[in-house]
């Protein structure tokens, strides 16, 4: 734990925003791999099906005797995933129950939830931005020419597990958090649009610009992956660099400091 001052870190909408992301995010990845397993792959390009071999991922079973084999494919490799993904507990499923929302197959359940929380994201996610452009906490996230040059330095005390605890955003926080604030979630928001037809009746430049639905679709499914790594990163960090500390922050807004401050 730092010895410094308290400091005023995080304020009410930004800590109010930041959970209601989480739970959207949450409730969005995992209602998103029930609507992925109705159609478990992906592909890339204008058309799609049995006529096209465009898939870069597809994930399915395949029968062995009076065995069934669960078959990932990344890029034509073939990949035996039984267990995991394409079977699972004697079941032929792409993702396994336990990792969808709801649990048994069911699309309709899995895009009403998924849409609901969807709308929800956007609007927090609006009403944080006009807040924060308007509180100037949107500037601190934006990294100055100042912040790229501590970059390096940034890098190698993180990478020796060496954490300052300043009032304000290292210059590897603003950038994660700027990609995902400013980038990720708007990318995955765009996509999502592209894939719905009254949308592209709206609005046909945007299936334009995402060159096709399915191609959409599949940046639409890396970028959650993308932000599954940047959950799994965001958690070590907090654990490394004092939970206590990094909690408090996010749940009242106060965070302490180091005794001299890093500049």
């Amino acid at each position: 734990m730092p010895q410094g001052p308290l400091v005023y870190r995080q304020r009410f909408l930004t800590r109010l925003a930041h959970w209601l992301w989480a739970v959207c995010l949450f409730f969005l990845m995992l209602t998103g791999l029930q609507i992925f397993n109705a159609h478990p792959s992906l592909h890339i390009g204008l058309e799609a099906g049995f006529d096209y071999d465009n898939a870069i991922l597809e994930i399915g079973a395949r029968q062995e005797g009076e065995a069934l084999r669960g078959v990932t494919r990344v890029f034509g490799a073939e990949f035996d995933t039984t267990g995991f993904f394409g079977v699972s507990d004697g079941e032929v499923r792409a993702i396994p129950a336990a990792l969808t929302i709801p649990s048994y197959q069911s699309l309709a359940t899995g895009r009403v939830i998924h849409f609901f929380f969807a709308w929800l994201l956007v609007g927090t996610l609006s009403l944080w931005l006009v807040a924060s452009a308007l509180n100037g906490h949107l500037r601190q996230l934006i990294p100055t020419f100042a912040d790229l040059r501590a970059l390096p330095r940034d890098l190698i005390d993180h990478a020796r597990l060496r954490f300052h605890h300043g009032a304000g955003y290292n210059v590897l926080q603003k950038l994660a958090y700027a990609s995902v604030l400013f980038l990720a979630l708007p990318l995955m928001i765009l996509t999502g649009l592209s894939m719905s037809p009254g949308f592209n009746a709206a609005a046909p430049w945007l299936l334009e610009l995402f060159q096709g639905r399915q191609t959409a679709r599949t940046i639409h499914f890396l970028t959650m992956l993308a932000l599954l790594g940047f959950f799994a990163v965001h958690m070590a960090m907090i654990l490394l660099a004092g939970p206590l500390n990094e909690m408090r922050s996010i749940l009242t807004g106060w965070y302490r400091t180091d005794e001299a401050p890093h500049d």
